[in-house]
């Protein structure tokens, strides 16, 4: 296949092209965008026509900031016909055999939701049409590859196949959080889906659990303290502002009423790091950059807030220059970072200090 379908945020295609060419370019795959303003997705067709392919394979979809899921996609299907649109689609799937998965779904804008309660209904037909021609298995498999479907209008579709091992596990790359009720701020669901979208199940109950020291920068009114605390942890929440009372009340929070860019640990015993202050974006990477390089924390999740123009180039200059910088100072490492659903004009850093050497959790979890 040649075309590769990018799932973003809407609004946000021209950083999800910018990202994908400079990308595909990188692993000599060459091609060129398409996309519209508003769409909530990207196309890159590749000259080649295994191109989208290579990419699916090689290109790792955490290792994409502004893209939420992607999926090699064969060229557009139109004037679907109402009668039978089951056919062409398998006919354009043909090349495909033994999938794990099927997924119907539509670009994530109010237009395209419209279509929702069509693409529930033709999932069933579609299935059994798939089932039938021997492109899906007859019981769900998740090491198999993904069969994605994804209408961009009446009759209009672009179909292909994404990989298990690198795809996201949720339709469209978004994650369905519910909102606590005793959450103090929506905030609270950005840290919630960060931990999500950067750890597996195993590694957040290894690496989120009771016991673990964490400092939260800005944490006021405290939700993301909130999720530090619903999973056990203790807490210094730094912030001039008042605390949430029912967050104080449970005893895991001492507020620490001082500037976050200020303010050192008076215990160097920290696993956990997070920050969501607006700022300056390089200004909050300086301030992670020192609390790195002092080694006052194991794991840290921060937000950059976006600026108005050149948004991919700007969080690419920064992560860069982190990445300069702990070189310099010999720190081991592992970034990534993410445009994230519950993120808006902003993105999350996922920082990891010394991920191969172990962590001695006996030691971290004394208070």
């Amino acid at each position: 296949m040649k075309n590769l379908f990018l799932f973003c945020r809407a609004g946000y295609e021209k950083e999800c092209a910018a990202e994908i060419q400079q990308r595909a370019a990188e692993l000599n795959i060459g091609g060129f965008v398409k996309t519209n303003n508003n769409d909530a997705y990207v196309i890159y067709q590749c000259f080649d026509d295994n191109g989208a392919d290579e990419l699916a394979e090689k290109l790792a979809l955490s290792s994409l900031i502004f893209t939420r899921q992607m999926f090699a996609s064969a060229d557009l299907l139109i004037d679907l016909p109402e009668q039978d649109r089951v056919s062409p689609i398998i006919q354009a799937l043909g090349e495909l055999s033994k999938c794990g998965e099927l997924r119907v779904e539509t670009p994530d804008t109010n237009e395209a939701k419209e279509l929702s309660a069509f693409c529930r209904k033709f999932t069933v037909p579609l299935r059994q049409g798939l089932k039938k021609a021997g492109i899906l298995l007859g019981a769900e498999n998740p090491r198999r590859p993904i069969v994605h479907v994804c209408f961009i209008g009446p009759g209009k579709a672009y179909v292909g196949y994404s990989l298990s091992h690198n795809s996201s596990p949720h339709p469209m790359g978004i994650p369905r959080l519910k909102m606590v009720a005793d959450a103090p701020s929506r905030s609270s669901l950005k840290l919630d889906e960060a931990f999500g979208a950067f750890l597996t199940k195993e590694e957040q109950d290894l690496r989120c659990r009771s016991g673990l020291n964490a400092v939260d920068l800005g944490a006021c009114p405290g939700g993301w303290t909130y999720q530090l605390v619903r999973r056990g942890m203790m807490v210094a929440a730094v912030d001039n502002g008042p605390m949430n009372e029912k967050l104080m009340e449970t005893g895991q929070v001492k507020h620490y009423r001082a500037d976050g860019f200020r303010f050192e640990p008076p215990r160097k015993n920290i696993y956990w790091l997070v920050c969501d202050m607006v700022e300056k974006p390089s200004r909050v990477a300086e301030l992670m950059e020192a609390w790195a390089i002092n080694a006052w924390f194991k794991e840290a999740i921060f937000n950059l807030k976006l600026p108005m123009k050149s948004r991919y180039k700007e969080v690419r200059v920064i992560l860069d220059t982190m990445a300069e910088i702990f070189k310099e100072n010999n720190i081991e490492y592992k970034m990534q970072c993410k445009h994230l659903y519950h993120d808006r004009d902003e993105v999350t850093v996922h920082l990891w200090l010394f991920p191969e050497k172990g962590v001695n959790y006996a030691v971290l979890g004394e208070r």
